[in-house]
């Protein structure tokens, strides 16, 4: 979940080193811990991508793919060949480890790369889905990376934090994980002007999820009992789960 670099100024900045130094102090990315909370939120996060696409017999390109924890799921989904590109080098290694260890180097790869130029990455591959797994909030310019990977496949799939829910925002300002790590939300009226702007048409918005992913056991508990009943209301829908989902073809 990361920035994509290291093309010079508007497409640079800090937080790639913020994530290699996450890989080298505990072997993984905050977001991947096995704390209760983050387990909650990333099987709700992956239920969700698995279900809004078939992916049997698909080539997934991961954008972002970070330590490379949700790329190696999409073999379960049914993906054939799958490529996690992310600039953080030692998060790639890290990636590229657990494939081996998994027995999927076969069918998943990893390399680093820049979002916005992966012509020497891709090279004369193809692919039918891009996945763009909480990529957007780290970069400079999220508008002209959608632009940049909309050519690369028929469908894209966009995972957000929701910013239509204010305690997301208010974590943005005051803590210092996300400062650290350059976080920001965007409405998903915004995400979708995006997609539509990079040639794409949106077929899908979903916002769901409403267990944060840094917060107490009781906390993560209370939540997931309470989603269900959140989500039969619309405006408390809307503005109480913290993930945006949508997926867009050309």
């Amino acid at each position: 979940m990361l920035n994509m670099h290291p093309v010079p100024h508007a497409t640079s900045k800090e937080n790639v080193k913020r994530f290699d130094d996450d890989v080298r102090k505990s072997g993984s990315y905050a977001y991947t811990t096995r704390k209760l909370s983050a387990q909650l939120a990333n099987a709700r996060i992956s239920e969700s991508i698995a279900r809004c696409y078939d992916f049997s017999g698909k080539r997934v390109l991961d954008l972002g793919c970070g330590d490379g924890v949700y790329t190696l799921e999409f073999p379960s989904h049914g993906a054939v060949a799958v490529l996690g590109i992310d600039p953080a080098a030692v998060a790639v290694d890290a990636a590229n480890r657990a494939a081996r260890l998994a027995g999927l180097s076969g069918v998943v790869s990893f390399e680093t790369g820049n979002i916005y130029d992966l012509t020497e990455q891709i090279g004369a591959r193809t692919f039918d889905c891009v996945v763009l797994r909480g990529v957007l909030h780290h970069l400079p310019d999220p508008e002209k990376a959608i632009a940049s990977v909309s050519p690369l496949a028929r469908t894209v799939i966009v995972l957000e934090p929701n910013g239509l829910n204010p305690i997301v925002k208010v974590i943005e300002i005051f803590s210092r994980y996300h400062i650290a790590h350059e976080e920001r939300s965007f409405f998903p009226a915004t995400i979708k002007r995006w997609c539509e702007a990079g040639g794409l048409t949106v077929q899908k918005v979903e916002i769901f999820n409403l267990v944060p992913f840094f917060c107490p056991d009781w906390l993560a508990k209370a939540c997931r009992w309470a989603d269900p009943i959140v989500g039969k209301i619309w405006i408390l829908r809307a503005v109480a789960r913290g993930q945006c989902l949508i997926l867009a073809t050309r």
